[in-house]
């Protein structure tokens, strides 16, 4: 923080999610970007579901988790009630930012909406009911008629998950790797043909195999620091980045 010289009484800083199991002390983490309140905007990664279905007894801790912590904290209910209610998809002054990605018949507008819905979903009273039946690889694509659950985890494997898609926009969601080592016929959401959300400049993480990587209408700004490469931040402004090398981190790698 000290190298982004960040003034909270003047700017913002905006989190690309998962803000535990990447690194050693996901306690310190939440409660650092909890308590920046305003001056702070953070969506939902998909990490962060996982602490929320193990926070439910949806889900089991993994080996590799780093959550212990948190659920172990005694203000854990405060910190797993303000990240239930983080948004999936932030949208401001030309930039749309999101965790992993958008499917490329989804504008950004259309993209928002979708991400609303689940936000809804999200902060009712019967938010578990959700959670229980997120998880899952199908539908493993986008149709304007998909209705209940199987919507709703279609657009939370979107922008939580999503790294390539297929020719017929199938997700690819089990792949992890750089974009080279993909079986042929698999693309990269953001270079996918006639991607409607173009027009914005989409900020994302999630990916750390492809690194840092920058262009005039997209930002992917996890370049590794789980494994022991560095941190990345982007001024919106200016598109200037900082970095700081990382230790590498026993976080999970999905």
């Amino acid at each position: 923080m000290d190298s982004l010289k960040f003034d909270p009484s003047r700017d913002r800083l905006w989190f690309v999610g998962d803000l535990v199991n990447r690194g050693p002390d996901s306690l310190a983490c939440l409660r650092f970007v909890k308590s920046l309140g305003d001056s702070a905007v953070t969506v939902i990664g998909n990490h962060d579901f996982h602490l929320l279905c193990v926070g439910e007894g949806i889900e089991k801790r993994r080996k590799r988790d780093t959550i212990d912590a948190v659920l172990e904290a005694p203000d854990r209910a405060e910190l797993l009630e303000w990240l239930r209610h983080r948004p999936l998809m932030h949208v401001e002054g030309g930039f749309a930012l999101v965790h992993a990605g958008l499917l490329p018949q989804w504008s950004v507008p259309r993209a928002r909406a979708l991400a609303a819905e689940v936000e809804s979903r999200l902060r009712a009273p019967d938010y578990r009911a959700l959670l229980e039946k997120m998880y899952g690889d199908d539908p493993d694509r986008w149709d304007d008629g998909l209705a209940g659950v199987e919507r709703l985890r279609v657009i939370v494997n979107a922008m939580t998950r999503l790294r390539l898609c297929a020719p017929d926009g199938a997700m690819a969601l089990e792949f992890k790797g750089e974009p080279g080592d993909a079986d042929e016929g698999l693309t990269p959401w953001f270079d996918m043909p006639g991607r409607l959300s173009a027009d914005h400049t989409v900020i994302f993480g999630h990916w750390s195999a492809l690194g840092l990587t920058t262009r005039p209408n997209l930002l992917g700004l996890d370049s590794g620091c789980v494994w022991g490469r560095k941190l990345s931040a982007v001024s919106l402004g200016d598109r200037k980045i900082l970095q700081v090398p990382c230790p590498q981190s026993q976080g999970r790698e999905d």
